[in-house]
């Protein structure tokens, strides 16, 4: 068995755990910490919105198979530059494949749009009308784009509530969820404003997909919790600590499954980023790879942490709690008080009103009470050597007697449990009479 198996066993059956629940507050000033730098990103820089939002004019110019490199793109930033165009002032250059570049300025007129054109071409050597492409881009799509995806969000957490409270049959499930995605749109979001990002309809189909891998993740845990918190009566635990066994129990699932969905995004950023340069790719990875490991951080420490916060304010959760602290306190005291009535082994309670150094009393009804760890065993056997001896009474220490019942007076008192008596019969060890053999000569003959 692997470390990994070993540590997913240990904490699956609570020999090992971690406090994530224990520990919200410091879960809740991290993310704190990383959402008050996303939001600030988001106010002071601001997203560099593509063309398709923002509108304009984009060129691509085909500069030769493994000629789009950094020198290509200088050479084409510092002809757009050249130009006196006010809305050609700060154009975005970057690599798209290794053998193209590609450009986009502010929207611009016809002239203006081919002038930009001759002096890309004069500058690279390239023929202006085969190796040069513009179009020109309206605002109003990526208006509308945007409109929609606004929309989509709006209709999928609504949903994302009303299921969740049908499924779990609780609507503190439904907040706590809600707030984890918008924890992880907030920090895709504003890694996005950081890296200065292009921000395209890639990018919303990528938020828009994050949303579900983090619904997903959030929701085996909020099941897991159930399932652990169901019976809590029975198990003696407080609603926090079942629920935190939950996040234990499923934390090793939780990492494999987001490790093994992280590689081949990874592997796509990278290779929009260094392989194939500026494009769809590129966007929908990044927006992809944050939301995803977000979202298995949320999961973890800020769901669950937020719905045991929710309802430990229920009455009924306050009862549950003090019962099983209770009940907790109660079994320190009396170390075995878990142990059943009928284990051979089974060390019997000393009895609370025992003088110091007396080694035995007799109850109500003239049964017996052991006091210095004595068993149920030890009680049987004492009953063996007064019926091998004839006698109906033991001695104890002091001198004095004490009756000890035999099969036919019921039980023995242990403290608040009784211990049944039983009688030791002449068997074999399976438990069976066993036939008398006669000698051979006072049988009959045949």
């Amino acid at each position: 068995m692997s470390k990994m198996s070993r540590l997913g066993h240990a904490l699956y059956s609570g020999q090992v755990s971690i406090d994530f629940v224990g520990r919200k507050l410091l879960w809740y000033a991290l993310s704190g910490v990383i959402v008050l730098v996303a939001v600030l990103g988001l106010t002071v820089k601001g997203l560099n919105l593509g063309i398709e939002f923002e509108g304009g004019v984009e060129y691509k110019v085909a500069v030769g198979q493994g000629n789009a490199d950094l020198d290509a793109v200088q050479q084409v930033r510092e002809a757009v530059l050249s130009s006196d165009i006010p809305n050609a002032d700060e154009p975005t250059v970057n690599t798209s494949g290794d053998d193209s570049i590609r450009v986009t300025t502010e929207p611009l007129n016809n002239a203006e749009s081919r002038e930009i054109a001759a002096l890309i071409a004069d500058r690279t050597g390239v023929d202006v009308d085969r190796d040069i492409s513009s179009q020109l881009i309206g605002p109003s799509w990526g208006e509308q784009i945007a409109s929609r995806a606004i929309q989509g969000l709006v209709v999928f957490l609504v949903l994302v509530v009303l299921l969740i409270w049908g499924y779990f049959r609780e609507w503190k499930m439904s907040v706590a969820a809600i707030v984890a995605l918008v924890h992880d749109v907030l920090i895709t979001v504003g890694v996005y404003a950081l890296s200065g990002f292009e921000v395209t309809p890639a990018t919303v189909t990528g938020v828009l997909t994050i949303l579900g891998f983090s619904l997903y993740d959030t929701v085996v845990v909020f099941d897991k919790v159930r399932e652990n918190t169901h019976e809590l009566g029975r198990t003696h635990k407080t609603y926090a600590e079942a629920a935190n066994l939950a996040v234990n129990q499923t934390l090793v699932r939780s990492i494999n499954t987001s490790i093994v969905a992280l590689l081949p995004v990874g592997a796509l950023l990278y290779a929009g980023i260094f392989l194939i340069g500026s494009g769809a790719l590129k966007d929908l990875a990044l927006a992809l790879f944050v939301g995803m490991a977000a979202g298995a951080y949320s999961s973890i420490f800020i769901a669950t942490p937020l719905l045991v916060q929710l309802k430990e304010r229920e009455p009924g959760v306050k009862a549950g709690d003090a019962r099983a602290v209770k009940h907790r306190s109660r079994r320190d005291v009396d170390p075995f008080a878990n142990v059943p009535a009928f284990s051979e082994d089974m060390p019997i309670h000393d009895d609370p009103g025992a003088a110091p150094g007396d080694a035995a009393g007799v109850g109500p009804g003239g049964r017996v009470r052991r006091t210095g760890g004595s068993t149920a065993l030890d009680v049987r056997e004492a009953e063996d050597a007064e019926d091998a001896d004839g006698s109906d009474d033991v001695g104890d220490d002091n001198g004095r007697t004490r009756a000890v019942p035999t099969a036919a007076s019921g039980r023995l008192t242990a403290g608040e449990r009784t211990v049944p008596a039983r009688t030791m019969s002449d068997t074999s060890s399976a438990g069976r009479p066993q036939p008398t053999r006669r000698p051979r000569s006072q049988r009959g003959k045949q």
